[in-house]
């Protein structure tokens, strides 16, 4: 199996790639968190690698760093999720976020990612449940996780993405309420 390629960059037509090793030309597939990380055309890069062999052809899925590729391998295991499925989690949330949004079973994270609908979302938090992202719910409070979570899924039902969100929260005063974060965040995401 090909674990990881070196080589120089030649083409970047998202979300593949043409990687040159010595001569020889590899076409990857890479989610779009790899792909904004990449260097200009013409230079060095290093991805993580997974080959899916098929009956119709041998795919390469390039990754930017271990843990998502250790990721897209945990997701591929799951019935009804292929490698184009895992590969649009992943350009539609990091790790972290995913790995969040399993620890604290929140289904509608997952749906906002385009080719997820509610049951391939519930599928997958209860199948990742446990290996992914279960340090995450030890480190802070449940409370504080459910106040935190409840403040998130308030802001995305009012229309703003998972990033935004996040990073509307992520300067929250210790010890708000609800109501309090929320209004916090909502400030935060006006002047921005």
């Amino acid at each position: 199996m090909i674990g990881r390629i070196s080589g120089t960059l030649l083409e970047k037509n998202p979300p593949q790639l043409l990687v040159d090793c010595n001569g020889v030309g590899y076409e990857i597939d890479v989610p779009m968190s790899t792909y904004y990380d990449l260097p200009a055309l013409g230079a060095q890069v290093t991805l993580f690698t997974h080959q899916a062999i098929r009956e119709d052809a041998h795919l390469l899925f390039g990754f930017g760093n271990a843990a998502e590729r250790a990721v897209f391998r945990q997701l591929i295991k799951i019935t009804g999720v292929g490698a184009r499925t895992a590969l649009s989690i992943l350009s539609g949330m990091t790790v972290n976020d995913l790995a969040q949004a399993v620890t604290l079973q929140e289904a509608g994270r997952l749906v906002k990612v385009p080719g997820i609908g509610k049951k391939t979302a519930e599928r997958l938090l209860l199948e990742l449940k446990g290996k992914l992202g279960a340090d995450l719910g030890a480190a802070g409070g449940v409370v504080q996780h459910d106040a935190q979570s409840d403040m998130l899924n308030a802001l995305l039902a009012l229309g703003y993405s998972d990033k935004e969100a996040t990073a509307a929260l992520r300067n929250m005063p210790a010890g708000s309420t609800v109501s309090d974060g929320i209004k916090f965040a909502l400030k935060a995401l006006s002047k921005g």
